[in-house]
């Protein structure tokens, strides 16, 4: 379930079911997805659009594994694992105080972060092999071969619209593709600020030099200590598992900066 495509106040609704009468156009009994999902698994994309009072709800079903439909008493037992996606910086919005800090510390069990697609490039390759198949097959052609050159362009451009872009240009690639190996306009791999680069490896350098300055600078301030108050992750405004992959990525010696 998208958090963000449900007004707020259905999203209760949504998630825990209602009672018939409930409201207006409760006209009905209706199951939530919990109820739905009892003995399964439950995603929630942007987990962070949640309403604060919906927040206060999904806190309980972690914590009691029991909910109440809307305009019901009865409790509903539910086993259900949850997992949620954000693009937000959560602990930045708990600072901000549009996210519940029990809600955060409930469902940061086992946390994943995934980097943008141009700090992974390693995987480019594989993703337009992906989307060519799956896009080919619906529009009933034979392409079999992807043009060395194309491979090359999308593993050199920054990707500021992430694998959603990818998706886009190789679905459009295929719709005008006449033979059995596809390419990809370069044209299309541009963005209005590309006449202000000078190469892309020149600017993904400065980028991850700028970016490894800042963590040092936040690491030796914070005397090396990575979370918590006063943590270098608080100072960057970043999740804590957020920078532990920066670092990671960019080589920096904690110990060395301390």
């Amino acid at each position: 379930m998208n958090c963000a495509s449900i007004p707020p106040s259905l999203i209760g609704s949504e998630l825990f079911g209602h009672e018939t009468g409930a409201f207006t156009e409760a006209l009905q009994r209706r199951q939530g997805r919990f109820e739905m999902a009892n003995s399964g698994t439950i995603f929630l994309d942007e987990i962070g659009e949640l309403p604060a009072e919906t927040q206060i709800a999904l806190l309980r079903v972690l914590q009691e594994r029991q909910f109440e439909r809307v305009g019901g008493s009865r409790a509903i037992p539910t086993d259900v694992r949850i997992i949620a996606a954000t693009n937000r910086d959560l602990p930045a919005a708990i600072v901000a105080g549009s996210f519940r800090a029990d809600l955060f510390y409930r469902l940061n069990v086992f946390p994943i972060d995934v980097p943008p697609l141009r700090e992974r490039r390693e995987d480019i390759a594989i993703l337009v092999e992906y989307f060519v198949k799956r896009y080919a097959d619906k529009a009933r052609k034979h392409i079999t071969k992807i043009h060395k050159n194309t491979l090359a362009r999308c593993r050199s451009y920054h990707w500021p619209g992430n694998i959603g872009e990818l998706q886009n240009i190789v679905e459009r690639s295929v719709i005008l593709c006449t033979g059995d190996t596809l390419r990809i306009d370069e044209a299309w791999l541009s963005s209005p600020d590309a006449s202000r680069r000078m190469s892309t490896g020149t600017l993904t350098e400065s980028l991850r030099s700028f970016e490894k300055e800042l963590i040092e600078a936040a690491l030796a301030d914070s005397n090396g200590k990575v979370a918590g108050p006063g943590g270098a992750a608080a100072k960057l405004g970043i999740p804590r598992s957020t920078l532990d992959s920066k670092i990671k990525q960019l080589n920096i010696n904690k110990r060395r900066v301390q």
